[in-house]
């Protein structure tokens, strides 16, 4: 691609975009109002969306394996957790849908005198939460790759590097995948959908008809583990919280592609709120069905593959070709969770590069003029994954920093965003935008704040929000924890030190530099 094709797309002026017709005109209005040109194209219809939301959580694929009741009721209070806050998400890209989100709310609700600082530090927690997640959904598709080459091979001679070339060869995908562009992304992810949901039967049925071993509902309900040795079953079960955590990690992929949706300030909410409950239903349905077939812990736990899902179903099928056909199918699902996840990041990343928020942001602003695609911040983030990834070659443990890290940086920009939501909801900060003219600047630094079409008005969108908030603040502390109470230099959780360090580095260049050029989102059509 020649470096005349990678430039800014020329904005179309505001009568430009008046002009036009259709739920696409009405988009562009809508950003041109928060005060940003409508520079992407906008191929994603309601179910495109629904397909993209859905897939990149994989809740059913990717649900980890812990302890039978602690897992239970730790997959309904994250589950519950979890909606609660998409509800606030929702009410968030309603009112401004723009690929920015979190730091672009944080500009538009903060007081004037903490605006900058407060945006841009939600903007780096945002960029670190996503770099993290699709680095972790690299790896356990490489990680599910080594498991069914181990299943099928007994000679197969595992070895970190090994694993670390099958993470490359998913990101050097993923990047070919989003950098086409044009309407295949969005058809791509319809299609996984379909294959999410069939391929949750085709694994379900098998699995519960052919066990021959079933647990019974009290191992199931009432039958807690503490693997970690902690000092209390409690405790325990609020450090296991992380394996559900980041099954529904990613909840705000849908708003990062924002401005590529037509009728995006409804149809982004309600994407949202579909995946949350279909992924919830099919993910705590195959949480049950595994622990009824589970045959014994111990033994799935130690499965020589590192993917205990694979020893149950193998347990219950009794067939080596069967589990690999159910095993490629759960990893082809993830792979193409992982191809969202970059397109997701790389649009948060290119907003925020946009806003000058990032160093080198007049190089990861630009758009290829053909497709309408952020080219440069897809090939970052797909290099920035395959960095990331060699930390797992030094330790196994290392995935569970990148996952809390993951976590931790979405969490406390949700956390940021959700907090000065509730304040403004509750000290009358937002108005009707059916009493704002239809030209005015809206839901921007300094602009009116006025509710979307997406609204829990009253007690109850404030008892909501209000529970969001606590749900993520104790999944964002429990997931700095080790996974067990030995800790030593092979056990430690460094999530701490990656999001800590990268914030300190941010504030160092906001004070060197970004202080001087970063204003909070920047109005670019008047």
């Amino acid at each position: 691609m020649s470096t005349h094709e990678l430039k800014q797309i020329a904005p179309p002026r505001l009568e430009e975009v008046e002009g036009q017709s259709s739920h696409r005109n009405k988009d562009d209005t809508y950003l041109t109002r928060m005060g940003k040109r409508p520079v992407l194209k906008r191929n994603f219809g309601l179910m495109s969306m629904v397909g993209f939301s859905c897939t990149i959580l994989v809740t059913w694929e990717g649900y980890i394996l812990g302890g039978p009741a602690g897992s239970v009721y730790g997959y309904l209070f994250v589950w519950a957790g979890v909606t609660a806050t998409f509800v606030v998400i929702s009410e968030l890209v309603s009112m401004a849908p723009t690929s920015g989100g979190q730091y672009h709310w944080c500009s538009m609700l903060a007081p004037p005198s903490a605006m900058k600082l407060v945006s841009y530090m939600t903007g780096w927690l945002t960029a670190i939460g996503w770099q993290a997640t699709y680095a972790s959904a690299m790896y356990l598709d490489a990680n599910m790759i080594e498991a069914l080459i181990l299943l099928t091979r007994s000679d197969y001679d595992a070895q970190p590097w090994r694993k670390t070339l099958y993470a490359w060869g998913i990101s050097a995908l993923s990047a070919a995948i989003n950098i086409v562009g044009g309407r295949f992304l969005p058809r791509f992810e319809g299609t996984v959908l379909i294959f999410h949901i069939l391929g949750f039967f085709a694994v379900l049925v098998p699995l519960t008809s052919m066990a021959d071993q079933k647990a019974s509902a009290e191992e199931v309900f009432t039958s807690f583990i503490n693997q970690g040795h902690w000092p209390s079953t409690a405790l325990s079960v609020f450090i296991g919280l992380a394996g559900p955590v980041f099954a529904f990690a990613g909840g705000d992929a849908a708003v990062h592609m924002v401005e590529e949706m037509t009728n995006a300030t409804t149809a982004v909410p309600l994407s949202l709120m579909l995946s949350v409950l279909i992924n919830g239903s099919m993910g705590f349905g195959m949480l049950i069905a595994l622990y009824f077939c589970l045959g014994g812990i111990e033994t799935a736990l130690a499965s020589p593959s590192g993917v205990p899902f694979f020893s149950i179903f193998l347990q219950a099928t009794g067939s080596i070709s069967g589990t690999a056909i159910a095993g490629a199918l759960v990893m082809s699902l993830s792979v193409g969770s992982t191809i969202a996840a970059l397109a997701s990041a790389s649009r948060q990343f290119w907003s925020f590069s946009r806003d000058r928020g990032i160093p080198g942001w007049r190089v990861w602003s630009q758009v290829t003029q053909r497709t309408a695609i952020p080219t440069y911040t897809v090939i970052l983030t797909a290099v920035v994954g395959c960095l990331l990834n060699l930390i797992t070659m030094g330790s196994k443990v290392a995935f569970n920093s990148l996952v809390s890290m993951s976590t931790s940086g979405l969490y406390l920009s949700y956390m940021a965003a959700g907090g000065l939501l509730l304040y403004r909801r509750c000290t009358g900060g937002i108005g009707d935008a059916n009493a704002v003219a239809q030209h005015t600047t809206i839901n921007t630094a300094g602009a009116r704040l006025v509710w979307g079409p997406f609204r829990v008005p009253g007690l109850l969108g404030i008892a909501i929000n209000i529970f969001a908030l606590v749900y993520m603040a104790i999944a964002t502390f429990f997931g700095f924890w080790p996974p067990i109470n030995d800790v030593n230099t092979q056990t430690m959780n460094y999530s701490v030190v990656g999001t800590v360090g990268t914030m300190l580095l941010s504030l160092l260049y906001y004070y060197v530099r970004a202080r001087k050029v970063y204003s909070g989102p920047i109005v670019e059509i008047l």
